[in-house]
């Protein structure tokens, strides 16, 4: 375990999206790709870092999907049935964290206690504190809250340093650099700029959340491998989101 003080963050909120543990093209779970996932948060957790997971549930499910397709569902029912999706992923990735050696624990926004434990701060706090990665579930427990802006919220409550957001790119661009060989790469923006320019790399109520209390923001590719543990060090990868 590294020196503490020598840490560049002492605490961070990792926020990853539920498309990341599907297979490759598809949906549901590939434990696969949830092992893979776990092994460089394990490793990154090793250099001392206090480390908050958020994962988000659009392999399984997006509340949103109910709105285009004329289905009699309230638009906060199918929150919570995306809320529900993230508490499949916490659990997917708890095993396997605990399967590279990884002491972990989930949270859950909504109380389910026969899987999990609720989210009370002091207890995630503690959990932290005792080197444990723990897994936040079910966003903020309200409907028309994104796991975005639900990883900004948890971040600003556990005074983390910095919140990492995990992509498929290496970073923020103009546009989307899958389809666009033209999109220009942003090593660094400010929030107002992020908000200005629209990007998507994060939804705008998670970006103002941060500025409001200048949270840094840094997304990177977690594809490459090693790259978790990169970003967790405080190396100078992806984009990093800050006032200045």
């Amino acid at each position: 375990m590294a020196n503490e003080s020598a840490l560049k963050y002492k605490r961070l909120i990792l926020k990853i999206s539920g498309e990341s543990l599907a297979p490759a093209g598809g949906h549901g779970v590939s434990m696969e790709s949830i092992v893979t996932i776990a092994k460089q948060v394990y490793a990154a957790s090793q250099h001392g870092t206090q480390i908050g997971l958020v994962l988000g549930g659009g392999n399984i499910l997006r509340g949103a999907q109910f709105m285009t397709q004329g289905a009699h569902v309230h638009e906060a029912t199918a929150h919570y049935m995306g809320m529900l999706a993230t508490v499949m992923n916490a659990l997917a990735m708890q095993d396997a964290l605990e399967s590279v050696g990884c002491t972990t624990r989930v949270m859950t926004a909504i109380r389910m206690d026969g899987v999990a434990e609720p989210y009370i701060r002091r207890r995630a706090l503690r959990h932290l504190e005792k080197g444990r990665v723990i897994i936040l579930a079910a966003g903020i427990g309200s409907p028309f809250v994104t796991t975005d802006t639900g990883a900004a919220q948890r971040a600003l409550e556990l005074d983390a340093d910095i919140l990492l957001k995990g992509t498929k790119v290496d970073g923020v661009y103009s546009s989307d650099p899958v389809k666009d060989p033209e999109a220009l790469f942003y090593p660094h923006l400010t929030y107002e700029e992020v908000l200005a320019k629209h990007l998507k790399i994060m939804d705008q109520g998670a970006v103002t959340k941060c500025m409001e209390y200048s949270l840094p923001i840094r997304v990177f590719n977690y594809r490459q491998d090693g790259n978790i543990e990169k970003a967790v060090r405080g190396e100078e990868i992806g984009t990093l989101i800050s006032n200045f």
